[in-house]
């Protein structure tokens, strides 16, 4: 005789009722390593052992880097407009409005000021998740206010980037940006307002070439892709087959092109360091 006997017959659960494991409860990491997200979160989006980083967003760099996750976000509701009516596959109108559905996000940089580690700090951070972390007029624009922002307070200014370069979709005006961006870390070096640029996984295109490369410290997260053109196009143009590890954060700052590398469980302490340092 079983152990257990159904005394009620004909007994159904409805679907919507059934319990299912929620979506994003666990992470695999590119080696197969499985691991909870609660532990993944605690250990500053590194999985362990593996060391790998996780490519992240700004919601989760600010709650790494702000204490107690306050802060205050800077023209948080600004948008693109399209100046060019410009139209590929679809207008970009409706990519835009497609891209914030998507991504919860106005557009590809989000920037804000608070404490870390009971300093004062301005941080501007890049989202690829919205057509790739491209540089658009909004972000440059954005940039340079949050910069405004530090000039005016005198508060120490860090960019975390993570792009795919300019925007195709407003062609020259995305160009402009890097132009617009470089002259205001002008305005924070002429003020001796610090600048210290993070590097993250990917980092590429007009971004590299502009305020990326511009900081007063250039720091990196391990195997970081940095470069401006891809290794296709590069290796096309010399005829020459490329170093290994060519554009990782490694061989970047092997070349005198970065400070140092940095794990995201070290960022906040050693950027407070950085920050009484340039006091």
């Amino acid at each position: 005789m079983a152990w257990f006997k159904r005394s009620d017959k004909g007994i159904v659960t409805p679907t919507e009722s059934k319990r299912e494991v929620p979506d994003g409860l666990w992470f695999k990491s590119p080696a197969g390593k499985i691991i909870h997200t609660r532990e993944l979160k605690s250990n500053a989006y590194v999985v362990p052992e593996e060391d790998y980083h996780v490519r992240i967003g700004s919601e989760e760099y600010f709650e790494v880097l702000f204490d107690d996750n306050k802060f205050t976000e800077l023209d948080e509701n600004m948008e693109s407009a399209d100046p060019l009516k410009f139209k590929d596959t679809k207008p970009y109108p409706k990519r835009i409005k497609e891209s914030q559905e998507k991504s919860g996000l106005k557009d590809a940089v989000r920037t804000a000021y608070g404490k870390l580690n009971g300093l004062d700090i301005t941080i501007a951070c890049m989202d690829f998740t919205f057509i790739g972390g491209s540089m658009g007029s909004v972000v440059g624009e954005k940039i340079a206010r949050a910069m405004d922002h530090s000039l005016k307070n005198k508060k120490p200014f860090l960019m975390i980037s993570r792009s795919g370069g300019a925007r195709m979709m407003e062609a020259g005006l995305s160009l402009m940006q890097m132009a617009k961006t470089s002259a205001k870390i002008a305005q924070l070096d002429a003020a001796k307002v610090p600048y210290i640029s993070l590097l993250t996984d990917p980092t590429t295109g007009g971004v590299t070439a502009s305020y990326a490369m511009l900081g007063d410290f250039n720091i990196a997260e391990p195997g970081s892709l940095i470069g401006f053109a891809g290794p296709r196009v590069i290796r096309e143009t010399i005829g020459k087959d490329l170093p290994k590890g060519f554009q990782s954060a490694e061989f970047v700052l092997d070349h005198g092109f970065l400070d140092f590398i940095v794990d995201r469980r070290n960022l906040k302490s050693r950027l407070s360091s950085l920050l009484k340092m340039l006091q």
